[in-house]
């Protein structure tokens, strides 16, 4: 059974770049002088 919890560790790194990712784009990057 470790590749369950093998393949959850994947699916949840994979789930929070993807997270960071689209909460970046929203929230802008350091320093950047406005959204477009």
């Amino acid at each position: 059974m470790w590749y369950f919890t093998w393949a959850l560790g994947v699916v949840l790194a994979c789930s929070l770049g993807i997270i960071n990712a689209i909460w970046l784009e929203f929230e802008g990057y350091e320093g950047e002088e406005g959204n477009e």
